[in-house]
């Protein structure tokens, strides 16, 4: 039997029921700080690029591919990560604590493995995957040491995302908040010291910023692990009673492993495309790369609402409540519609000046403007994408995702990405245009499969 803890027992915010009260209340109360922390997140990577992008196109090429290396090999831990958030928030909504605990503790054993693996995949390859994709020897020169470093440095990433995840999946998402300030600060503080050699510092480049993103990344993990320890969030972790349970792993990784292909999917997408791109020269390569990390903070509050969703879908399943868990679904998806319109159409009148953030370079401005005007077409249903993706995963009925994923990659994405430039004069915006066309139609497919509501009957 799980741990039963009646309200005198519970600590305020912390050990909240999400399960009661206004659904707007609670998708907004644990949304606001999942967008703080996922745009925390994602500013590492944006700080890099803005210090990277003084350094000249081949760097910002450079560390661009080298990113998307990583996120492709990163993407299964997210995936993994899935399976954990999945089956704590069950626990979490059946107030089975001791449950929670347990499958919190395997997941540490998958990160463990997951670690070890990356780094030396890290090592050994990150020179070749960069050699295969054919980009111009400066352009490999600059993005082999960042990826080399990153890989490196996933074992922080890695136990940082686990227990954020665990966090986050119990109710709360005020915690891993405070962590993202305290390390990303001591990221942006940090960053152009290493990069440009600045006071005691000596010049690393690109380099540098990997370095910083491993340092900062380890007080992140060190943080996290701390509160987790020390019972300073809801979940309390400890070694007491602790075993290697292999049919919970199972139960982890059976829920992952389809969350994994659709997040690797996503990222091979984006590296094939890449490589068509490439074709058209480092220009085009870093203009792609801008867009993408303007779309990282674009996308960061349609994924917090999509993550509290998938979090109130998870924990109200739990409490048996489907009907409350479709609504959460419901009312995030049209919260981040109205966000990624008003986004839009910001884009449409000052992409220049958006760009400019990054590089002054006018033909590298040139672009990527074009590139954002295309983009702009799917950004308008691509956070319901995001949202419906993140609430079946949330209820873990991860294998739809993957299906929509794989069919809009392979038949609809990469297809017209490849034979838009041939058969038509549109050159290196075609692929801008077929990337659009599968965000398109995988918003269309998890819409439908949503309203549908099989997922509401999904075991874990």
């Amino acid at each position: 039997m799980g741990e039963m803890r009646g309200p005198g027992e519970r600590r305020g915010a912390i050990d909240r029921d999400w399960t009661k009260g206004s659904i707007a209340g609670n998708l907004l109360s644990l949304a606001w700080p999942m967008i703080v922390s996922g745009s925390l997140t994602m500013l590492g990577p944006t700080i890099d690029m803005i210090w990277v992008g003084k350094l000249g196109a081949a760097s910002i090429a450079g560390v661009g591919v080298a990113g998307m290396a990583v996120m492709l090999v990163n993407s299964t831990r997210m995936g993994l990560s899935q399976g954990m958030r999945a089956i704590v928030a069950r626990y979490i909504g059946a107030d089975d604590i001791e449950g929670a605990k347990h499958a919190a503790q395997q997941a540490f054993v998958i990160s463990s493995v997951f670690a070890i693996t990356m780094a030396a995949i890290g090592i050994l390859l990150a020179r070749p995957i960069l050699i295969m994709m054919g980009l111009e020897v400066d352009v490999v020169d600059e993005g082999a040491d960042y990826m080399r470093i990153m890989f490196v440095g996933s074992a922080a990433l890695s136990f940082r995302m686990m227990a954020e995840g665990i966090m986050q999946a119990s109710g709360d998402a005020i915690t891993p908040m405070k962590i993202s300030f305290l390390f990303r600060f001591f990221h942006v503080a940090l960053c152009p010291f290493l990069v440009f050699g600045w006071w005691i510092f000596p010049r690393m480049g690109v380099s540098g910023a990997a370095v910083t993103n491993v340092f900062s990344q380890s007080l992140g993990t060190a943080i996290a692990l701390w509160f987790l320890l020390t019972g300073r969030t809801r979940i309390q972790l400890t070694l007491r009673n602790f075993r290697l349970d292999f049919s919970m792993i199972w139960r982890i990784v059976k829920i992952g492993i389809p969350a994994s292909v659709t997040t690797l999917q996503h990222s091979l997408g984006n590296f094939l495309l890449m490589y068509i791109i490439v074709a058209f020269g480092t220009l085009a390569v870093a203009a792609n790369t801008l867009v993408q990390r303007i779309e990282m903070m674009l996308f960061m509050p349609c994924m917090g609402f999509g993550q509290a969703a998938g979090i109130l879908a998870g924990q109200n399943l739990g409490a048996e409540q489907p009907g409350r868990a479709e609504k959460s679904g419901w009312l995030a998806s049209g919260i981040v519609t109205g966000f990624m319109l008003v986004c839009s159409v910001a884009i449409l009148i000052w992409p220049q000046q958006i760009i400019g953030i990054f590089n002054t370079d006018p033909g590298l401005i040139d672009i990527t403007t074009d590139f954002l005007r295309i983009a702009v077409v799917g950004y308008s249903v691509f956070g319901l994408a995001i949202v419906f993706q993140q609430c079946l995963s949330g209820a873990g009925d991860t294998v739809p995702p993957m299906i929509f994923g794989l069919v809009t990659l392979w038949l609809i994405q990469l297809p017209l990405a490849y034979f838009l430039p041939k058969i038509t004069d549109l050159g290196v915006y075609g692929v801008r245009w077929g990337m659009v066309a599968g965000i398109v139609g995988g918003a269309i497919a998890s819409l439908i499969y949503f309203r549908l509501g099989r997922w509401k009957r999904k075991q874990v």
